[in-house]
């Protein structure tokens, strides 16, 4: 019997956690959409609840079409969704890492987590003051990235793996790759760019020579990505699509002991790989690097 009432405990849930305190608080998100459920079960991660439109065959608890769309927070509206348990790594990983600073714009962070995947980085680093990756926008724009690509959270650069490049408008010299040493590329609000004492803790900065005035983060960190591991995609890309585990601090609530609640759609067709990410627009000016800060100097391939 589909849910019909919007009281329902379930689609309370979803509503509440279109709100980052209540994301937060309960360690949990929503994914909606097939594609973005066939990506989460493809990189094995399970559902709390999942809720699909009554006749539609898509699995978990069937819910009456209008009360789905209701609780979507696509425009759209959505065929099924799931509430899954955040993830986070203990710390930012390589031999790539890149590290978002300030970047407080959701769509931007989702895009950079499909870029890093995309080009085999290890890790996303999420700065303060960077907007939430288990927010909707953050999850839709990553084509499914979220659940495949290892995220933590720093307060310090020096909490970042490798040497750290600090990309910032018109400093140092071009970022020229590939980079033959463990790095952390750091990427700063599209106005704002890094703060400059962030600037001062990297080993060097760097940035992306252009014609215009500026990049938007998404796109300068999706360059500097490409840059970094021009012609070595394929050797890392299939580490960095390995299914993440939570650690036990981690993980999210237990799991509904009700089957159709806590599997991935029975008739859902095996995932495929997350695509290559779109390259997308642009503007980030940053601060200047420190006095004496020493510049990226890396030979041609």
């Amino acid at each position: 019997m589909p849910i019909t009432s919007p009281n329902n405990d379930t689609l309370k849930e979803v509503r509440k956690l279109a709100g980052r305190r209540w994301r937060d608080k309960t360690r949990t998100f929503v994914a909606e959409g097939e594609d973005l459920v066939r990506a989460a079960g493809a990189a094995g991660w399970r559902p709390e609840a999942l809720l699909s439109e009554a006749g539609s065959g898509l699995g978990g608890e069937e819910v009456a079409a209008h009360l789905l769309k209701d609780v979507s927070q696509l425009g759209s509206g959505t065929r099924v969704l799931g509430i899954y348990p955040q993830r986070w790594a203990p710390a930012p990983a390589g031999p790539v890492c890149v590290a978002l600073w300030g970047v407080n714009d959701p769509g931007n962070v989702g895009t950079v987590l499909r870029a890093a995947l995309a080009f085999g980085a290890g890790s996303v680093a999420l700065g303060p003051g960077t907007a939430d990756p288990y927010g909707p926008k953050a999850v839709r724009a990553s084509m499914g990235a979220i659940f495949a690509m290892p995220v933590a959270r720093v307060e310090r650069a020096d909490e970042l793996p490798g040497r750290r490049i600090a990309l910032a408008a018109r400093a140092g010299t071009p970022l020229q790759g590939p980079l033959d040493e463990p790095v952390t590329i750091l990427v700063g609000a599209e106005r704002a760019g890094l703060p400059a004492d962030v600037v001062a803790a990297c080993d060097t900065a760097a940035h992306i020579p252009i014609a215009t005035e500026s990049l938007n983060a998404a796109m300068a960190a999706t360059v500097a990505l490409y840059e970094a591991t021009r012609g070595r995609v394929a050797d890392r890309a299939p580490s960095a699509r390995r299914p993440r585990t939570a650690s036990p601090a981690s993980a999210g609530p237990a799991a509904s002991a009700d089957p159709a609640a806590t599997a991935a759609p029975a008739a859902a067709p095996p995932a495929a790989a997350p695509e290559p990410p779109a390259i997308l627009s642009t503007p980030a000016t940053a601060a200047p690097p420190a006095p004496g800060l020493p510049t990226v100097r890396v030979p041609p391939a």
